[in-house]
């Protein structure tokens, strides 16, 4: 779990990705030969903060944000949420600005207004971030941002295995997104990529549990295609690996901007179920980590 902890660790609030991009892009300089493929790596001012990697000859994608929630400062101390970060007194942010590193905690007033209590003013517009406190016993993960570090961690070690494909980690997700239309348009251009899945993080609720396997998605506020999703349950009923089926009516990913891109674009979130959700203390069982790494692996080799 060392690299998913670093990567839970890195700031990386939306807008603002630039420092886990770094962290991304050399994690895959330094273990990329020791992969089955090496990929090709495209990034650049033309793909601002995201990073894609193109295994072989592709013809499927896997969507990963990057970004996490947390705090932009204002005026007066005051603090404004971007995404939606649970807000309780007390809860511990860092940062940093031009006069330097920033660890204060999060206020909520009677009127549910946002303040920190820094001992000095920060810099309006900087971003704050729950501290990370990682805890690992024998069946669980728990930190700040295991939506979506984990869902990075879990491509970064599929990664070690794809012959052909594509990972990419996006962007801005976790405030409207923004970033997954114009990548979208790139690869299916270039490399008429029309199947995806949406590596990320749902809910622990009364239908998807901690250690029944990682959740498969037949639909949240938006709804995939049937056809496509039956391909992929079936493959993972050939698979073996433990999975079980979410149905929830509200909820969205990057799927949501591919099925509304003017690309016949077919998508399938798989992801991990945690609770805690959006909190500084999302958990995780560790056996569906390794099941959500497992399925990607063979969805991988075997999805056409």
């Amino acid at each position: 779990m060392k690299l998913l902890k670093e990567l839970c660790s890195v700031l990386g609030v939306s807008g603002d990705e630039s420092r886990i991009k770094r962290f991304i892009f050399d994690y895959v300089t330094s273990e990329s030969d020791n992969w089955l493929v090496k990929p090709k790596v495209i990034s650049g001012e033309d793909f601002q903060e995201n990073i894609i990697l193109v295994f072989g000859e592709p013809k499927l994608a896997s969507y990963c944000h990057i970004d996490t929630i947390g705090f932009s400062t204002r005026y007066e101390n005051q603090l404004v949420p971007v995404g939606g970060p649970v807000t309780e007194s007390g809860f511990k942010l860092v940062g940093e600005d031009a006069l330097g590193f920033i660890e204060c905690e999060l206020v909520v007033d009677d009127e549910n207004r946002l303040f920190h209590d820094f001992k000095r003013p920060i810099q309006r517009g900087t971003n704050l971030s729950f501290k990370t406190d990682f805890i690992e016993t024998k069946n669980y993960v728990q930190s700040n941002y295991l939506d979506n570090r984990l869902g990075v961690y879990a491509m970064l070690k599929a990664a070690e295995k794809i012959e052909n494909g594509v990972i990419v980690f996006s962007t801005w997700e976790e405030h409207g997104g923004g970033s997954v239309p114009y990548l979208c348009r790139y690869l299916y251009e270039q490399f008429k990529i029309s199947k995806s899945l949406i590596s990320d993080i749902t809910w622990v609720t009364d239908g998807v549990k901690h250690g029944d396997g990682v959740a498969i998605s037949l639909r949240d506020r938006n709804i995939p295609r049937k056809n496509y999703l039956d391909k992929i349950l079936e493959l993972t009923e050939e698979s073996g690996v433990p999975y079980q089926l979410e149905v929830e009516a509200s909820g969205s990913s990057d799927g949501r901007e591919l099925q509304q891109s003017p690309y016949p674009i077919d998508w399938c979130f798989i992801g991990a179920a945690e609770s805690n959700v959006h909190s500084p203390k999302e958990k995780v069982h560790k056996s569906d980590i390794s099941s959500m790494i497992e399925l990607y692996q063979y969805l991988f080799k075997y999805l056409k």
